[in-house]
């Protein structure tokens, strides 16, 4: 257990044991994402393809539509963020998300060839992968200790990842096996996505988690009848921003932000790979299995030496392999290296962005905005991309695929560097026990209180024990 002192330098460290040992929460939200995940990439797998090929869409038509669908899922994210910490209940919002993706299923099969109907049922599982995120991430910093953050989020995004790996092979041997039915993977894809609710129901521990506010408030405090009284959060925009105010939460929501306005999806590599290779259209959906299981093999060493070194830098690594996955596409390069090297660098970039950006951030929040703090972040993230996503098939239509990349490209390596110096100066990197060196304004205790997981350090000064001085949040 953590505690939360005044005036003492230091804590006796947990017993490695504990502190080395992933959470069963963590562990039951993995093998939730995990079904979960077989059920959306069953009918994700071809959908580039099918939209670009099938369908005649444009590059730039097709980087507006993802656009609009990731545009739409950031912006819901906040407010299943902002519900969670709202309520506490963390549990029943991002549940609320994945019965909604597994509705979506549904949607396809009853949609026929209806392209709208279609679109709507791809907008509903966006959203619910919108409104679960935040939720599901801030269950994860909970419920885990600073300093194997890294750790645990490897260990879920490696659960995720294998249903991503997963997904795939079941929707193609299923349309092997069933002469092409598609409505057969539609009805299994259902009833996938309905499983990993009622996981999420059984094995994720339920009710409302008592947190502290930002402004000194906290939940579950006794009112003067001697009834528990819950202070929940204003609903204004300033309340919903709140974690912005924090220098360090903003300079790694700027980075992120900043970072992703140049990033490639991973749905235009593959069509680029395809375009370079002349890949058989059978063969396409089988081009995200390459980047799955790089990430699966990678995603937990990632997250240990994030918590080793500091997030940080793991952070920018995972970005220059992006940067290398597009100086590959613009190399004179055979095409088998081609089709191994890019979606190899492509589970790198994931395992070392996607939970290490959530594990950097978590413990910047105070508990009681650790679910809308996340969503700010993924928020400012998402949004980014729908730019990037726009400008790149933009460039790819107007200029030809060549141009694109080479666009792409040197606006990474611009913004890695200004990246590496935002994060650098003035955000500490939460690696490692901390602890905060005065009395947390936000916890109503005193001198020396037992803390439950979310009460373990003051969000504003966290220490990384691995960084050097002058990469510590200045006094």
């Amino acid at each position: 257990m953590y505690l939360a002192t005044t005036g003492r330098r230091s804590v006796p460290p947990a017993p490695s044991g504990a502190r080395r040992r992933v959470s069963g929460t963590v562990l039951a939200l993995g093998t939730v994402s995990l079904v979960t995940d077989v059920s959306s990439e069953m009918v994700t797998a071809v959908l580039p393809l099918y939209l670009v090929l099938g369908l005649g869409l444009t590059p730039l038509q097709f980087g507006f539509l993802d656009g609009l669908f990731t545009g739409a899922t950031a912006l819901v994210r906040l407010v299943g963020g902002h519900a969670a910490d709202r309520g506490g209940h963390h549990k029943r919002v991002a549940g609320f998300g994945y019965a909604l993706s597994a509705c979506s299923r549904l949607g396809l099969l009853l949609a026929g060839g209806a392209t709208g109907w279609i679109a709507t049922a791809l907008a509903a599982d966006r959203l619910g992968k919108g409104i679960r995120t935040a939720p599901r991430d801030a269950l994860i910093t909970l419920d885990s200790p600073p300093d194997g953050l890294g750790r645990a989020f490897g260990v879920h995004r490696a659960m995720d990842t294998t249903g991503a790996l997963l997904g795939p092979l079941a929707a193609f041997a299923l349309l092997w096996a069933t002469a092409d039915a598609y409505d057969a993977v539609f009805v299994v894809s259902f009833c996938t996505g309905l499983l990993g609710v009622l996981l999420l129901v059984v094995l994720v521990p339920g009710g409302r988690r008592a947190v502290d506010g930002m402004d000194g408030t906290a939940h579950g405090q006794r009112g003067a009848g001697g009834e528990e009284a819950t202070v929940r959060p204003r609903t204004t925009w300033r309340e919903l921003t709140a974690p912005l105010r924090l220098p360090a939460v903003r300079r790694v929501t700027l980075g992120a932000a900043l970072l992703g306005a140049v990033t490639v999806g991973d749905a235009f590599l593959y069509l680029l790979l395809q375009h370079r290779t002349d890949l058989a259209a059978t063969w396409f959906p089988f081009l995200p299995l390459g980047a799955s299981a790089a990430y699966l093999l990678l995603a937990v060493p990632a997250g240990r030496v994030a918590d080793r070194i500091g997030r940080r830098r793991p952070f920018l690594y995972g970005h220059g392999a992006l940067l290398l996955a597009l100086g590959l596409l613009l190399a004179p390069v055979p095409g088998p290296v081609l089709l191994v090297g890019v979606p190899v660098l492509l589970g790198v970039f994931y395992a070392a962005t996607d939970g290490v950006l959530m594990a950097l951030a978590g413990p910047l929040l105070p508990a009681a905005r650790r679910a809308s703090g996340l969503a700010l972040v993924q928020t400012a993230q998402a949004l980014a991309k729908v730019a990037a996503a726009t400008g790149f098939g933009a460039a790819w239509t107007l200029w030809g695929p060549t141009t694109a990349l080479v666009l792409a490209a040197a606006g990474l390596a611009t913004a890695l560097c200004c990246a590496g110096r935002l994060l650098r100066v003035g955000t500490a990197d939460p690696a490692g026990t901390y602890e905060a060196p005065g009395p947390a304004p936000s916890v109503a205790a005193g001198p020396s209180v037992a803390a439950s997981p979310s009460v373990r350090a003051h969000p504003s000064v966290p220490a990384d024990p691995s960084e050097s001085p002058h990469e510590r949040e200045p006094s």
